[in-house]
């Protein structure tokens, strides 16, 4: 769902035009990027899912017990929205905050049931996730429909802010996120980056 992340960020930026896409894409991406480090760190991990081919579009599941409990990215979001609060302001606070929780709504369409409510999953509350990755094509055409209509939404908006010249770099802009989108998408999609 990385594409779909970033996708989703484009579309917020069409709305929501003061906000830096650059933060709305960091938003977007800020559970995974805490995850890294704990990962690396052996804290959170990841496996193959039985189901699915080693490697292939979904084929992990994820024990990201801290990132991704629905706890926990609630906390994460509250930061980083704290964050853009003091550099931006409140609506953007509300706004970055709102961005990187929907990378938790995101996963919970696709992820198998391996996101828990609580961090560490204390309490053993069970974990959630509707598992639309089972489905390959379902989810690649789901994500495919956030790049395009994000993609669409931030070209729109930007070319109606611009001016001449700037409608060109707009175009650009809009052009390098629709493309970066369906290139990581297919990348992940056929398994060149792994899981």
């Amino acid at each position: 769902m990385i594409a779909g992340h970033f996708g989703f960020a484009a579309g917020v930026k069409a709305r929501e035009r003061p906000v830096p896409l650059w933060a709305l894409m960091l938003a977007t991406a800020w559970l995974d990027v805490v995850f890294v480090p704990l990962f690396l760190a052996g804290i959170e991990t990841l496996e193959a899912a039985p189901d699915s081919p080693a490697g292939g579009y979904g084929g992990a599941i994820i024990h990201a017990d801290y990132t991704h409990s629905l706890l926990g990215a609630i906390v994460l979001s509250a930061i980083l929205g704290a964050g853009a609060g003091w550099l931006w302001g409140r609506r953007a606070a509300v706004v970055i905050g709102l961005v990187a929780f929907s990378h938790w709504v995101l996963d919970l369409i696709v992820h198998r049931s391996d996101l828990p409510i609580l961090p560490g999953d204390a309490g053993n509350l069970g974990r959630l996730g509707f598992g639309l990755w089972r489905y390959p094509t379902a989810s690649m055409v789901l994500e495919l429909a956030i790049v395009l209509i994000g993609s669409a939404l931030y070209w729109r908006a930007a070319r109606e802010v611009a001016g001449a010249v700037r409608q060109t770099r707009a175009d650009i802009a809009g052009a390098t996120v629709l493309v970066s989108g369906i290139v990581v998408l297919f990348c992940d999609f056929t398994g060149i980056l792994g899981q």
